[in-house]
């Protein structure tokens, strides 16, 4: 078993305490959702975290100063997201066997084991944003960045257009925080904290999509059939829907410029 590929989440658990000694049982779930919760308090009523929120009216109202329209929705909330631990697991099954192309050699990077994947798995603590026009994903981005720069941390950005129809703008930064091992003992820890932007019609089409997503994510083998052509599937109407509405979102902000220009 230690060489031959795990075709799915039960043959990897096994995979994983034959090849690495891991045992990922429900006292280990309940020690993931132990840390993920504090990290996430300990988030929520960080100085870092407190600034950023109350940034946001800020940056709307400049926004509307600079471009005639409202950045967000009035009932905008920013809330901090943990990921469950079975999508979590997924994710790590993904890293280390569905795409690792080195298999049984480790993936690019090394192996994503309990020992490390708190700091290596990049969206375990998330939060979304959601702007009403697509402009204001950059616009968004922009000040995050240099927020997160002010206070002396990192800050990554990735424009994700994937072809089952998903686009949105992940930024990510990192804090550490401390955090208690399987035995008890305190030690520090970095995670990424990713902040994804997007807008209101992606939003929706996140919604639809997320399923099917991550229904094919959990194959070890891909379909030979390419969704493009069976019109009759449901991956065929979200997905394409999504590219679409991303098109339309594009021609709106095109005839915003247009009529901004003939009014100067």
């Amino acid at each position: 078993m230690e060489n031959k590929k795990p075709e799915d989440i039960k043959q990897y658990l096994q995979w994983l305490q034959e090849a690495h000694k891991m045992t990922i049982d429900e006292h280990y779930k309940a020690y993931y959702k132990s840390v993920t919760s504090n990290v996430k308090f300990e988030l929520e009523k960080s100085k870092f975290w407190r600034e950023l929120t109350d940034n946001l009216n800020e940056y709307a109202e400049q926004y509307q100063l600079e471009c005639g329209y409202v950045l967000f929705s009035p009932n905008l909330q920013l809330e901090v997201l943990t990921k469950t631990f079975d999508s979590f697991l997924l994710k790590t099954y993904r890293k280390n066997v569905l795409e690792n192309q080195s298999w049984p050699d480790q993936p690019n990077g090394g192996w994503l084991l309990p020992s490390n994947w708190f700091g290596k798995i990049n969206d375990i603590i998330r939060t979304l944003l959601v702007v009403k026009y697509l402009d204001g994903v950059n616009f968004v981005k922009e000040k995050i960045s240099s927020f997160c720069k002010a206070n002396d941390m990192i800050c990554d950005a990735t424009y994700e257009a994937r072809e089952e129809g998903y686009y949105a703008l992940h930024l990510y930064t990192k804090k550490t925080f401390e955090i208690r091992t399987l035995e008890w003992d305190a030690e520090d820890a970095a995670f990424s904290i990713e902040i994804q932007i997007t807008t209101q019609l992606q939003e929706v089409i996140r919604r639809l999509l997320h399923k099917y997503y991550e229904q094919r994510r959990k194959k070890l083998e891909k379909s030979a059939d390419k969704w493009q052509w069976d019109y009759r599937s449901d991956e065929f109407c979200t997905n394409y829907l999504g590219h679409i509405l991303h098109y339309i979102e594009g021609m709106i902000m095109d005839i915003r410029e247009k009529q901004r220009s003939d009014e100067l």
